[in-house]
């Protein structure tokens, strides 16, 4: 049988990349670390970590094994909220979100749930998906409304990951330009035609995305700012520093003087959905995405005109 503190240690192992920082974490002493791994390699039969000068990597059984530990640690905190509902009569949930995509979907969803599931103990917190989907992971929130772009979910799902992944909808990103601009009548735009122009940006992100996709039209973009805030960037191209590129979640609300306009395809996207574990038997959560699911479909019913601040999905 495979001891739980025994995989405890290891999911710190594997955090951290030492013995030593695993075992500060831990409280423990590194030689009680390495007997740990030790112990468990030896009930596995198999090597979990590589050990070297510069640290611990693991192996491929050790990411089975920290896989089935993330899995294990939700479970166990999915039976100490049952056992805490069963002592106190209410659910305690915890939803975390991204900031754009919570303003928009998550008000909505959450009156719908609080509707069906009155008494449910409400929690809140902020975080972008690579910080928050390892919290899924490991049971510490309930769900968490993420995006990605192109490429798959930060610690997404995968082998061993236990995360189901919902679509919600597709988030097109779009230019957004002065009102005087000499592209601001424009219906769409190639991204190439904006290879002269200054950028200024919501995020690091999008900032990495926009490098990608303008590698692939033939130019380096010259970006002169990047703020943690879409509304802060659209305000400093209302300024006259550059251009900019914004989800169209993001768009509201408007500010006076701007237009947007979107990109031909094959455009950039973000894909945003909902990621939990275990919905089956747990009817608050299988609420709540379905009652994220349904603001999104109003959202797409909704749409306005691509000119406006919440383009055309």
């Amino acid at each position: 049988m495979i001891d739980v503190q025994r995989l405890r240690v290891l999911r710190a192992v594997a955090k951290h990349g030492s013995f030593n920082r695993a075992a500060t974490a831990l409280h423990l002493t590194p030689s009680a670390v390495s007997q740990h791994i030790a112990a468990l390699e030896r009930s596995l039969g198999a090597q979990v970590v590589a050990r070297s000068t510069r640290g611990v990597t693991l192996t491929p059984a050790g990411r089975i094994m920290v896989g089935a530990a993330e899995s294990v640690a939700a479970e166990l905190e999915h039976a100490r909220q049952q056992v805490d509902r069963l002592s106190t009569g209410r659910t305690r949930l915890t939803v975390a979100t991204f900031t754009s995509g919570g303003r928009l979907l998550l008000p909505g969803a959450l009156t719908r749930l609080m509707a069906a599931h009155p008494g449910t103990v409400l929690h809140v917190r902020e975080g972008e998906p690579e910080h928050t989907l390892p919290l899924v992971r490991r049971g510490a929130v309930d769900l968490a409304l993420a995006y990605h772009f192109d490429g798959p979910l930060p610690a997404g799902p995968g082998p061993g990951s236990g995360l189901e992944w919902t679509p919600l909808l597709e988030d097109p990103l779009h230019v957004v330009l002065e009102q005087g601009h000499r592209l601001a009548d424009r219906d769409a735009l190639d991204l190439a035609e904006l290879a002269a122009e200054p950028w200024v940006l919501g995020c690091l992100k999008t900032e990495a995305y926009l490098r990608r996709y303008a590698e692939r039209a033939g130019f380096a973009p010259e970006v002169r700012g990047t703020t943690s805030d879409y509304f802060f960037a659209r305000s400093l191209v209302a300024a006259g520093m550059g251009i900019s590129l914004v989800p169209s979640i993001a768009l509201d609300p408007e500010i006076a003087g701007l237009r947007t306009v979107p990109i031909r395809p094959p455009g950039p996207i973000r894909h945003i959905g909902v990621a939990a574990i275990g919905r089956r038997d747990r009817p608050h959560v299988t609420t709540l995405v379905q009652a994220l699911r349904e603001q999104a479909e109003q959202r797409h019913e909704g749409r306005r005109s691509p000119h406006r601040c919440r383009p055309d999905l």
